[in-house]
């Protein structure tokens, strides 16, 4: 009930009485008056007036299910969702859950994450209240050498949902690094649970740095935030509410397909160094080229010197600008 009543405080601009949510729940005024003071206790401003009855004054940035739910427009993407406050991987945790037979589209969202992973096992913590760490388990009927199609879904869907809530100039490091101003704003990691025959189910964890205003001198070159490109913090439930309403839009578009070929050209808009040239860093061989766009399966297409073109696909390889990061 909390989040419906959030729901309607949010959407109304007016006051609403406490007799029109106890008819709507069927539930007590009593049992409203409640749910509004615990939603006080976790930091929302509720003004009550007599006789007219609440009106939200301010939402805190928090990412409990109440409120995310309380933002949702998808259909199936994120509606069964496990909060916590604290956990060391929401990746290990969507994978336990997976294995439990938890549906397609559940989603884990921590507040604080203390053991997370990237790529190649590098560590991904998020310190509290200071970013997105989340986990979506999928279950698609695709065969298991097409599971690395789905984290270039993710990544197209964050880009697109920061580019539609904040003022800023975001981009995409093929295959799934999502880039605001030249800096790294997101990691993702998918694992899988597969047989030769098919995949029993996919996670994919996605890392965002929403509220982080210090990073590590190592990775400060490389790395930044929404609120030291914006200057102001952001809410963090809403811009996750928005990355699940686009992917489920981009993934089910791919499922359908088999490919990203209804996605490409959404995916090229915002490919950075596309046209330009780039470096292909595989593990023992390097060379330059252009990048052309991607493919439909999602591997960049690159042009060689000497005028032949290779599809880059990710694996082990690493691709960046001729000069740097990007």
């Amino acid at each position: 009930m909390k989040s419906k009543i959030l729901e309607i405080l949010r959407n109304k601009d007016t006051y609403v009485s406490g007799q029109e949510l106890s008819e709507r729940f069927g539930v007590s005024r009593t049992a409203v008056w409640k749910a509004i003071h615990q939603l006080e206790e976790e930091g929302y401003r509720i003004e009550a007036v007599p006789r007219k009855g609440y009106h939200m004054v301010e939402t805190p940035d928090v990412v409990c299910k109440e409120e995310i739910l309380s933002l949702l427009e998808t259909k199936w993407a994120g509606r069964n969702l496990v909060y916590l406050e604290t956990v060391d991987s929401t990746n290990d945790l969507a994978k336990k859950l997976a294995d439990q037979g938890a549906p397609e589209g559940t989603l884990v969202v921590a507040d604080e994450q203390t053991g997370g992973k990237g790529r190649r096992g590098r560590a991904w913590c998020t310190p509290k209240g200071s970013a997105i760490a989340m986990t979506i388990v999928l279950r698609p009927d695709i065969r298991p050498e097409l599971a690395s199609m789905v984290t270039l879904v993710m990544g197209l869907s964050v880009a697109k949902a920061i580019e539609s809530l904040y003022p800023v100039s975001v981009g995409i490091k093929w295959p799934n690094d999502v880039v605001v101003n030249g800096k790294k704003i997101c990691g993702i990691l998918t694992e899988m649970s597969a047989e030769m025959t098919g995949i029993h189910y996919l996670v994919i964890g996605t890392g965002i740095n929403t509220n982080v205003e210090e990073f590590p001198e190592e990775i400060q070159s490389v790395a930044t935030s929404l609120i030291k490109e914006l200057g102001e913090k952001v809410n963090r439930a809403e811009l996750i509410a928005a990355c699940l309403k686009y992917f489920e839009e981009y993934y089910e578009k791919y499922i359908a397909a088999g490919n990203l070929a209804p996605l490409k050209e959404d995916y090229e808009a915002l490919l950075l160094n596309r046209n330009n040239k780039v470096r292909v860093l595989e593990p023992n061989h390097e060379y330059t080229g252009l990048s052309l766009g991607i493919n439909e399966d999602g591997e960049l297409l690159v042009e060689k010197e000497d005028g032949t073109v290779t599809a880059v696909y990710a694996g082990e390889v690493s691709v960046r600008g001729v000069y740097g990061y990007v």
